[in-house]
C-alpha cells in the first residue's frame, strides 16, 4: 500500500487512540509488527497558542516509524497553519481527525461533527494538503447516525480535496464504539475511491484481519481496542496474512515483562506522575481474560510506582501458573 511517498506491506496499522496509543505503546506495536502507527489526537487550536502539551503528544521517536500525526479542529486556517508547527517533528504523514465521536471533540463542531459539514471538512483537507510537504490522510466513520450514513459521499469528497489516503470506522457517531461495525460500508467506499483505504473496526484476531481484507476490499487494515494489552496482535496477524501461521498468544511470563516495558517507558518519556497514573488501565488491559483475575484489576487500579508494577506481573504470573495447575489436575 502506498500513502504519497509512504509504502506500507504486510500486517495491519495501529489506530489512534486518545489518551492510549502514546508513544511508549506506539513504540511497542512496533516491536511487534505494526506496519505503521498514527499518534493521538492534538489539537491545532491548541498547537497555534503554544501549548506544550499539545507538542508533547506529536513527539516521534526513530522506533514507532513510519507514523502519522493526527491534528482535529473545525477551522480550515487554523489546521493549515498548524501544519507548520506539527512538521517540526517529521511526521511521514499529517492525518485529519474526522471520526472522533467523543462529545468534547464532537460537540464542538470537530471530530466526526464534521461528517455533518461536508464543505467545511472539504476546505480543512485542502487547506492542510496545500500546507503539507507529506501525504494527508483523513479518518472518517460511516456517518454520524444511522439516519445520516454518508461515508460513500465523504470518502468521494476526501478524494477530490486532495486526500492521499482515507481510513474508515465502520460505526457511526451516535454507536460510538458499540458492536458490530458495519464492513459493508468499508467495502463500498473502497470500491468507490482510487486512493488506498484503510478499514477499522471489529478487528481483534488474525482470522478478523483475514476477513476484512478479503470482504472489503481495502488495502490495509487498522487496529485499535483489539491490541489494548495484546500488542502482540500485530505480529499474529502479519504471519496469518503472511502464510496461515497461527501464532499463539505469548505465556504470562513474557506478556508480563512487556507490559513492565511499556510502563517503563511511558516513565521515562512522562515522568513517574503521569505515567503511573496512565499505566494503570493499560495494566488492567495486560490481565483482563485472565481467570480469577479480579483482585490484580483492584491491583492493577493503584500502580504507582515501577516496583508496584513489578509486583502485579509476579502475581498474574503466580495467577497464570495456579489456573494452569488446576486444569492439568482435572484432565
Amino acid at each position: 500500500m502506498q500513502i504519497g511517498t509512504v509504502s506500507l506491506t504486510g500486517g495491519a496499522a495501529l489506530a489512534p487512540m486518545a489518551g492510549v496509543a502514546d508513544r511508549a505503546f506506539r513504540e511497542i506495536c512496533r516491536s511487534f509488527g505494526a506496519v505503521y502507527t498514527v499518534g493521538e489526537m492534538v489539537s491545532a487550536r491548541g498547537l497555534l497558542q503554544g501549548s506544550g502539551k499539545s507538542e508533547e503528544l506529536l513527539v516521534m521517536g526513530p522506533k514507532e516509524r513510519p507514523g502519522a500525526v493526527q491534528l482535529f479542529g473545525d477551522d480550515p486556517e487554523t489546521l493549515a497553519r498548524a501544519v507548520d508547527v506539527a512538521m517540526k517533528f517529521q511526521p511521514e504523514v499529517i492525518d485529519l481527525n474526522m471520526g472522533c465521536p467523543a462529545p468534547k471533540i464532537a460537540g464542538n463542531k470537530a471530530g466526526a461533527a464534521l461528517m455533518k459539514d461536508p464543505d467545511l471538512a472539504s476546505r480543512i483537507i485542502r487547506g492542510v494538503k496545500a500546507a503539507s510537504p507529506v501525504p494527508v490522510t483523513v479518518k472518517f466513520r460511516k456517518g454520524w447516525d444511522e439516519t445520516s450514513v454518508n461515508a460513500l459521499e465523504f470518502a468521494k469528497m476526501a478524494q477530490e480535496s486532495g486526500a492521499d489516503a482515507i481510513a474508515l470506522h465502520g460505526r457511526t457517531r451516535a454507536q460510538m464504539y458499540a458492536p458490530p461495525a458495519d464492513w459493508e460500508i468499508i467495502r463500498q467506499v473502497k470500491a468507490a475511491v482510487s486512493i488506498p483505504v484503510m478499514g477499522n473496526g471489529d478487528v481483534d484476531s488474525p482470522q478478523a484481519a483475514k476477513r476484512m481484507l478479503e470482504s472489503t476490499g481495502c488495502d490495509l487494515v487498522m487496529v485499535g481496542r483489539g491490541a489494548l494489552g495484546r500488542p502482540w496482535l500485530f505480529g499474529q496477524i502479519a504471519a496469518f496474512l503472511r502464510d496461515g501461521t497461527v501464532l499463539p498468544d505469548p505465556p504470562m511470563e513474557e506478556r508480563m515483562e512487556v507490559m513492565l516495558r511499556q510502563v517503563a517507558l511511558m516513565a521515562a518519556y512522562k515522568g513517574d506522575r503521569i505515567a503511573f497514573r496512565e499505566a494503570r488501565k493499560h495494566c488492567g488491559w495486560y490481565i483482563t481474560g485472565m481467570r480469577g483475575a479480579a483482585a490484580l484489576r483492584r491491583q492493577a487500579g493503584t500502580v504507582s510506582c515501577l516496583e508496584d508494577v513489578k509486583q502485579l506481573a509476579q502475581a498474574a504470573i503466580r495467577l497464570a501458573e495456579e489456573n494452569n495447575q488446576g486444569e492439568e489436575e482435572t484432565i
